[in-house]
Parts: structure tokens; C-alpha cells; sequence
């Protein structure tokens, strides 16, 4: 069995944090820049490509995109990403019924913009208690059973070690117990596959699933690493606000520490940025607990799996490889208006020109050196995640 190639193992400096992206259901979404592209496999096999590219306000207000103030902006315009992508995905699957499709048509929302909406609400209330409240809970907890028994009182140093050591066992057995739905285990594999066609093509390696199977599904910029990060800041700054508010009721300092999550988001982004792009011990020190985590969070994942995210990609940098353009501009995923009595020949005959380009394409690839698609050595101003 061939050695899986680290994160960081022969990578070029011209395309580190290039290129982002985010497993979805079925499916990997891919962003280089303004540009970003869904990619999902239907349940007949066929390919659906969907282009959701998008301005950064970052790059249209300068203050926007300064330090710490960058990761919020960011944090944002990702989460509204995410929903679209995932309603992309839906698309994809045919959830919709015929009702929802027309209402779509109309620029209505669905059922399932409905559902999503609702389930965006209540997972940011899951969250607050979950990571919040209850962390707290346990803390105040152990410090009453401490009290019945003896005279020691402990210090807000104290309780907040204990908050934080409760937020991390919650969080890991949140991913645990969700890794276990076959779904959510599907999306763990693309998310694998999101992770190993990024490291391959910063590696600068021939982008093709058979390449790409043999590098790492760790990756230092990944959301679970940010997530883990913005874990440790919070035990950090938990350590400040108990020694500043000692006393202070539950749910006073939950508001207090709801107030400047966006300085610890934007702390925790300017870390992952800097940990994707740098690789030393320290970087790698304080890297490596998110990179456990993702062990739970990806899976390794079919070659299929890994086609679905190279083509997300490569239309993504479809400048870089030019042999994808036909593929991405003849848009055979789009629902084709024939005239009546073409009786679907037109729309069958674009379907084989995209499939050919496809081949064309892929065969080209894997034919060309990496070189000859080496990545602008400028920076890339939306310095994607690799989620």
C-alpha cells in the first residue's frame, strides 16, 4: 500500500491557499477566488456543475479586509455559501417535488429553502447551548460537589479549564455520534476527497483521482481544524472573563462571551490562514489537534468521490486548466429548451458533446505535466478554508 503524502509534503508556495472548499451532500463545492463551484453526483451516475461565484464585499471596502476584521467578513459571507451550496445539493438529489420546482422557477423559496432556513435556526441555538450553556453547567456542577465536600472554592482559572475540558469531550462526541448516519458518513468521504484533490494539486502533482488517492485527507486549513482552534481561544478568553466577573450569573457571561465571538472567529481565522501557509513546528504543534479531529470528520474516499472534487476544482481554476473550459462552457448539467419537435436530439447531442469534453479533458490532464498549469504566484485574496 503506498505511503499517504502529508499536508504539507512537497507543496508549491504559489498555491497555498489558493483554492478552498466544502464537502456537500453527494458533492464538493470548490473556491478559487470569486469564482466557486459545486459539483454533485446524481443518482443515475451523471455529473450536476454549479456555478454560485460571488464578489467578496473584502475586495470592495479595504478596512473589511484587515486582520481579525477579514475573518468575520469571512465567517459571514462562508455560512451563506454553505447554505447555497447545500441547496444546491438538494437540487442536485431531485428533493423538490413538482410543486417546489415550479415555485423555484418563480424565485420562490421551497420547502426545503424552508426546512434549511429553520434548521440553520435551530442548529445555532444547539450550538449555543451545547457549547455555551451546558460547558458552563458542568463547571458550576463540579464546583457545587466540590463544595458539599470540603472548604476549597475554586478560582475562575479553575472552573474555566474545567468549561473548556467539557466543551472539547462535547465536541467530540457530537462528532462521533454523528459520523454513525450513513449520510453524514458519505459526506465525511467527500470531505476526504475535498481535502486529498486540494493537497494533491498544491503539491503540484498530476490532478487525477488516481493521483490524488495517495496524498493525506488532513489538511491544516480545514473548518474542523478552525473549529478546534476557536475551541482553545474560547477556553483562553473564558480564563479572562471569570477572573474579570468572578461570581457573575450563567447567563450574563454567556451574553458577555456571545459579544466578542467575532474577535475570537477572527483570531481563530487569522491562525488557520497563517497555519496553511507556513509549516514549522510550531504551526504543526498547534495544528495537530485539529488534524486529529479530522480523523472523525473525513473518510478516505472512492475514486469517484475524488473525480467529483477534481472537477469542482478545475472548473474552479479553469484559467489554470484550460483543456476544462469546453467541459464547463457547453453547461450540459443546465436544462435545455428544445423546440417541440427537436424530440430531445439537440439536448441528447450536447449531453455527448459534454460527456466527450469530459473525457477530452480528464485525459489531457493526466497526460499534461503539472507544470504547464502552475498556479499565479500573487496571493489570493479570499484565502479560502479548506472545509
Amino acid at each position: 500500500m503506498a505511503k499517504k503524502k502529508k499536508c504539507c509534503e512537497g507543496k508549491l508556495d504559489s498555491r497555498l491557499g489558493k483554492v478552498g472548499g466544502q464537502a456537500v451532500l453527494e458533492g464538493v463545492m470548490m473556491k478559487a477566488g470569486e469564482r466557486t463551484v459545486t459539483t454533485c453526483r446524481k443518482e443515475d451516475g451523471t455529473l450536476f456543475v454549479h456555478d454560485a461565484s460571488f464578489v467578496s464585499v473584502r475586495s470592495k471596502r479595504k478596512i473589511l479586509d484587515l486582520p481579525i476584521i477579514r475573518g468575520v467578513v469571512n465567517f459571514v459571507e462562508m455560512m451563506m455559501l454553505s447554505f447555497k451550496t447545500l441547496s444546491v445539493s438538494a437540487e442536485a438529489l431531485d428533493i423538490d417535488d413538482e410543486k417546489d420546482k415550479e415555485r423555484k422557477a418563480e424565485g420562490k423559496k421551497t420547502t426545503t429553502d424552508i426546512v434549511m432556513i429553520i434548521g440553520a435556526v435551530l442548529g445555532i441555538a444547539l450550538a449555543v447551548v451545547l457549547f455555551m450553556l451546558l460547558p458552563g453547567l458542568v463547571s458550576d456542577l463540579v464546583a457545587y460537589v466540590i463544595s458539599l465536600f470540603s472548604t476549597y472554592v475554586m478560582s475562575g482559572t479553575v472552573k474555566a479549564l474545567i468549561e473548556g475540558a467539557a466543551k472539547i469531550i462535547i465536541f467530540i462526541a457530537y462528532l462521533a455520534i454523528v459520523s454513525l448516519m450513513p449520510d453524514i458518513k458519505r459526506t465525511f468521504m467527500y470531505h476526504g476527497a475535498e481535502h486529498k484533490s486540494i493537497a494533491c494539486f498544491e503539491a503540484g502533482a498530476p490532478l487525477t483521482p488516481e493521483s490524488a488517492k495517495n496524498y493525506t485527507r488532513f489538511h491544516p486549513r480545514c473548518g474542523t481544524s478552525f473549529m478546534f482552534v476557536m475551541i482553545l481561544l474560547g477556553i483562553a478568553v473564558g480564563i479572562v472573563i471569570n477572573n474579570i466577573f468572578p461570581g457573575m450569573h450563567r447567563l450574563l457571561l454567556t451574553g458577555i462571551r456571545l459579544l466578542i465571538l467575532p474577535i475570537v472567529v477572527g483570531l481563530g481565522y487569522e491562525f488557520i490562514r497563517f497555519a496553511g501557509k507556513h509549516n514549522n513546528v510550531v504551526t504543526r504543534t498547534l495544528s495537530a489537534p485539529g488534524l486529529w479531529m479530522q480523523r472523525i470528520t473525513t473518510k478516505e474516499p472512492t475514486e469517484d468521490m475524488l473525480e467529483v472534487a477534481i472537477i469542482s476544482l478545475k472548473c474552479a481554476l479553469r484559467d489554470e486548466f484550460p483543456e476544462f473550459k469546453e467541459f464547463y462552457e457547453l453547461r450540459s448539467w443546465e436544462p435545455k429548451k428544445n423546440d417541440a419537435d427537436a424530440d430531445g436530439e439537440t439536448g441528447e447531442a450536447e449531453a455527448d458533446d459534454a460527456a466527450n469534453a469530459l473525457n477530452t479533458a480528464e485525459k489531457s490532464s493526466s497526460e499534461s505535466p503539472s507544470e504547464a498549469h502552475s498556479a499565479d504566484s500573487s496571493e489570493n485574496k479570499s484565502n479560502n478554508d479548506a472545509s
